[in-house]
């Protein structure tokens, strides 16, 4: 076995005790205590997660470098830091609690969200990687919507196991984006009993999307919710949850996005993507902080 492999293998193995130890830490400390808790455990990733770390401040740099300077680029990604931090343990809590959500994540733009249900065709929440999105998806969850997600499966089968059993005490089904076509009959069948799908299309998506424009970038982005939207008649609902300064959390349901025509088919699909990525990229830059900048976006270049 290669360094890399072992490596790898160990990084797993850590992150793996690292949750099975804050799950314990969280159930036996104090609520009130809960924050300061993950307050700790973002200082300590800041400081030994160097790869992370990297790929945050460059990330920054890319999307900010022009408009801001690296000290506040810096305090962006440590708050970024401290903001995963403060979801993972929130996470940790609520899972075992699901009805305490409904005092912790208030709603807006709920009328946006029952008008497009109303039409019996499904709804696709299109959003990202931002804020605590986990518990977007259990808030709607708990209130009775039957509420799925498209999500990646993470590397480590034993992670991938424990967040699995947390969406199902939440009540969110998982629709894994592999296969590809298990993905979309999933997820057409979804729609097709007028549920919510949550597509997140904010990550580096390779070779099988469209470049549109992020930050001033062309970045490799997923086509998947205005194909739904356009086999299914479903509604596309951008939607996002904001952390206040007091802890709590606000999403928002942005009015339905009516999808514009284009000179052809693939045209279609390049203005609507454009589309929503303007509005994930509105919030990004209103709420920094809130999305996760460890990840490679730009990775993958037009040919």
């Amino acid at each position: 076995m290669d360094s890399k492999k072992i490596r790898k293998g160990f990084s797993r193995f850590a992150a793996w005790l690292g949750i099975n130890i804050c799950s314990f830490v969280v159930k036996v400390i104090p609520v009130t205590y809960l924050y300061a808790f993950a307050k700790n455990i973002a200082a300590l990733a800041y400081f030994f997660a160097k790869k992370q770390r990297k790929i945050a401040l460059d990330s920054l740099s890319i999307a900010f470098g022009k408009e801001k300077s690296f000290q506040e680029i810096e305090r962006i990604a440590k708050d970024c830091f401290i903001y995963m931090a403060k979801s993972a343990v929130e996470l940790m809590f609520f899972f075992d609690k699901p009805q305490a959500l409904r005092n912790r994540v208030q709603i807006q733009g709920r009328e946006n969200l029952d008008k497009a249900l109303a039409g019996g065709r499904g709804v696709i929440l299109v959003s990202a990687h931002f804020g605590n999105f986990p518990l977007l998806l259990g808030r709607l969850a708990v209130e009775g919507y039957k509420t799925g997600g498209i999500m990646k499966p993470m590397h480590d089968a034993r992670m991938e196991k424990i967040f699995l059993k947390k969406r199902e005490k939440f009540g969110v089904r998982t629709i894994y984006s592999q296969p590809r076509n298990e993905c979309v009959n999933q997820s057409i069948n979804a729609l097709r009993n007028n549920e919510l799908v949550f597509i997140p299309i904010d990550q580096n998506f390779g070779t099988g999307g469209v470049f549109v424009d992020f930050f001033g970038q062309k970045a490799a982005t997923a086509t998947g919710p205005v194909i739904l939207a356009q086999r299914t008649k479903a509604a596309l609902i951008p939607c996002f949850i904001l952390r206040q300064p007091d802890d709590q959390h606000k999403i928002i349901f942005e009015v339905e996005l009516k999808l514009e025509e284009g000179k052809d088919s693939k045209d279609v699909i390049l203005v609507n993507i454009q589309k929503l990525t303007r509005i994930i990229e509105s919030y990004i830059r209103a709420y920094p902080a809130e999305w996760g900048w460890i990840h490679r976006r730009w990775k993958s270049k037009p040919s």
